[in-house]
């Protein structure tokens, strides 16, 4: 047999059950979180935070309790991360916000607001100075500098350029059953609440899309396009319901 001398007994933890295993990576975890805070991050709470060892962040970044990062992802200085957050192989940049979101294996600018309750999926690309609000979900989308979508809204396989603003409740249809579609929105475009776009379809540069519309077809530049059937009123239609009588 040999000895060994060990400078931290904790080198010497071995892992021969699941409660050990969970010690192990409890001491992992508070070296992991000790050495950014090192480094000039601040991490309210690290008992409740959880970095995986690839991953960096930048200087004056705050990152709030029960947040976790994972994989390789890369976060830039004066950033705030959560609370209850999950990032996943992102790359973001100075100054961004992520509160109670969800974001993965995707590309984030800097200045942009994420959440609270958005999802941002796999293969997006989120530009700089972006708003992706409460409840939105995006995916497989370039979203260009200066553009917003607030509220209750999906973005999937999208072209969105600068400076769109999506209204609340609007949809890209990108699925028929098979196969799925791009939808384009080029710069300035305005699109209403409760617009669904059906892909393939392209709405042209400074258009317009009126709320409640369903675009089937490409809208040309600075064009106003509304969708929608003629609004109809049924005069004492409800008195003569059945269940009224």
């Amino acid at each position: 047999m040999t000895a060994f001398q060990s400078s931290d007994f904790e080198e010497t933890l071995g892992v021969n059950d699941r409660v050990a295993l969970s010690q192990a990576e409890q001491i992992l975890r508070k070296r992991i979180n000790e050495m950014h805070m090192r480094n000039g991050v601040t991490i309210i709470d690290p008992v409740t935070t959880f970095i995986e060892a690839d991953v960096q962040i930048g200087q004056d970044t705050v990152i709030n309790p029960g947040s976790f990062i994972k994989g390789k992802s890369i976060i830039g200085q004066d950033c705030l991360i959560g609370p209850n957050t999950e990032i996943s192989n992102c790359e973001i940049g100075d100054g961004t916000e992520v509160l109670q979101s969800v974001v993965h294996e995707s590309s984030i600018g800097s200045f942009v607001k994420i959440g609270p309750f958005a999802h941002v999926r796999p293969q997006s690309d989120i530009k700089d100075s972006v708003k992706i609000g409460n409840f939105v979900e995006i995916k497989k989308t370039v979203f260009g500098k200066g553009s917003k979508a607030s509220h209750l809204s999906y973005i999937g396989d999208a072209e969105v350029g600068e400076n769109v603003n999506i209204g609340c409740g609007s949809i890209t249809v990108n699925y028929d059953g098979k196969n799925k579609y791009l939808t384009k929105i080029e710069d300035n475009v305005f699109i209403g609440c409760n617009s669904n776009l059906v892909a393939p379809v392209t709405v042209g540069e400074g258009a317009y899309v009126a709320a409640g519309s369903t675009i089937t077809h490409d809208v040309p530049q600075e064009a106003l396009s509304v969708a929608r059937a003629r609004q109809v009123n049924k005069e004492d239609y409800v008195k003569n319901l059945k269940f009224n009588k």
